[in-house]
């Protein structure tokens, strides 16, 4: 599993993290097993963030498993936790998977994206 990096910042840091990767592939290097999503604004990070999208991201981190699953688990509304799923899955915390199931059908399976979910901040 990847690390992913939330984190506020400006187009600066964007281009200067951007030259650090053409500058690893350009010398064919391995490309560093993390992610970082970068928000311009820090009050659209803490929009993403709430407490209910950090309670499905740790229940999906702790056991992957369907929305039904996932809201049983929680005990929250099926559609609630399925807009939050989007959005997680949206900026890459978590990936929804198709799988057949056994006899018939298919189920979306979500899971953890990162093993490591690190936040970043500096508000000026």
């Amino acid at each position: 599993m990847k690390n992913v990096t939330l984190k506020a910042g400006n187009e600066q840091d964007f281009f200067r993290r951007g030259k650090v990767l053409a500058r690893l592939a350009d010398a064919v290097q391995p490309m560093p097993e993390e992610r970082t999503v970068s928000f311009e604004d820090p009050a659209d990070l803490l929009r993403l963030l709430t407490a209910s999208r950090l309670e499905v991201f740790r229940s999906v981190k702790r056991e992957p498993g369907s929305i039904t699953v996932i809201a049983g688990r929680l005990q929250r509304d099926r559609s609630a936790v399925k807009r939050d799923v989007d959005q997680l899955a949206q900026v890459g915390l978590v990936t929804i998977e198709t799988k057949p199931l056994p006899g018939h059908g298919h189920m979306k399976e979500i899971r953890a994206a990162a093993g490591i979910f690190r936040l970043e901040a500096t508000v000026m």
